[in-house]
């Protein structure tokens, strides 16, 4: 089963997520806040992170982790509100892989992870 986690700051954001994302066969963890999560990814690196660009320390956050030893192998999705350029280009330079449009469902999860569960 692989692992993912949802960094935001907001409780219904991480719970929905959480719920989607479980029914999906992830196992899912959860941070409030970027020192949190990087402190559980430390302890266990996950294989998929969500980080929500509204988060305090979002970039230093994707970027701590790509200088972890494993970092590179993490998929990281910088999760935006609206498709904004300047906030997208700079997650990417951070070191995001990929983008989130935020609210997002059940439909957009699915679409985005589907097949991602079970892969090595």
């Amino acid at each position: 089963m692989r692992r993912l986690m949802i960094a935001d700051g907001s409780d219904v954001v991480r719970k929905v997520g959480k719920r989607i994302l479980s029914g999906m066969g992830f196992l899912v963890s959860e941070a409030p806040s970027s020192l949190e999560a990087l402190v559980r990814c430390e302890a266990e690196l996950p294989n998929i992170l969500i980080v929500d660009s509204g988060l305090d320390g979002a970039l230093e956050l994707i970027a701590n982790i790509r200088r972890l030893s494993e970092g590179a192998s993490v998929r990281i999705y910088y999760c935006v509100v609206e498709a904004d350029l300047r906030k997208m280009m700079a997650g990417k330079r951070a070191g995001a892989d990929d983008f989130l449009l935020k609210p997002f469902d059940r439909k957009i999860l699915t679409s985005v992870f589907a097949g991602q569960s079970m892969a090595a």
